[in-house]
């Protein structure tokens, strides 16, 4: 198994945890989303405590989509709790590495590689993965604080669990919620 423990300068990145993934208006929550925003609040406090830098990724989708700019599901969900000094980047495809921004900021904090949560496990969260790795970084991915919607032939827990035995192929670290946090 791959170490475990990311580098004590990896930022922590919040892939796409915006209020049309929690509040149910216009899709369904994704999978466990109350448990994935708790889990969420905890990584980012302990991102913070442990004097890591938190970034949010926010997807700007096409006009009159529920993540649009300006359209309800479109801010970071604020039970998240996101502090004024932490940035978002916006983003129009899946690789959050694609707002050239991300890059700079991550390599602006000195570090080489990223811890990722957040949403779509087999969209954005797979896509960003991708887009760490082509930026020369190295990429852990908490397990457990990543979540996605059922598809037409697969359950999102079953999603969920082969995008992990995928990432673990690519080289990725995982870890847990709990042996990040210790609680």
């Amino acid at each position: 198994m791959p170490n475990t423990a990311p580098s004590a300068d990896a930022p922590l990145i919040v892939i796409d945890l915006q209020t049309g993934m929690f509040d149910g208006r216009f899709d369904p929550p994704i999978h466990d989303a109350d448990i994935i925003a708790e889990r969420a609040r905890k990584l980012i406090d302990w991102a913070r405590r442990s004097g890591r830098k938190v970034a949010f990724i926010r997807h700007d989708g096409p006009a009159g989509d529920p993540l649009a700019p300006g359209a309800s599901g479109w801010p970071v969900w604020p039970q998240l709790g996101q502090a004024a000094d932490e940035p978002t980047f916006g983003k129009t495809v899946g690789n959050a590495f694609s707002n050239t921004a991300l890059a700079e900021w991550v390599a602006g904090q000195g570090a080489r590689d990223v811890v990722l949560i957040g949403a779509q496990t087999d969209f954005c969260v797979a896509a960003t993965v991708k887009g760490a790795f082509a930026e020369g970084l190295g990429v852990t991915v908490v397990s457990d604080a990543h979540s996605t919607l059922d598809s037409q032939d697969e359950k999102a827990p079953e999603i969920i669990a082969r995008h992990n035995a995928a990432f673990a192929e690519q080289g990725v670290r995982l870890t847990t919620t709990a042996a990040l946090t210790g609680k």
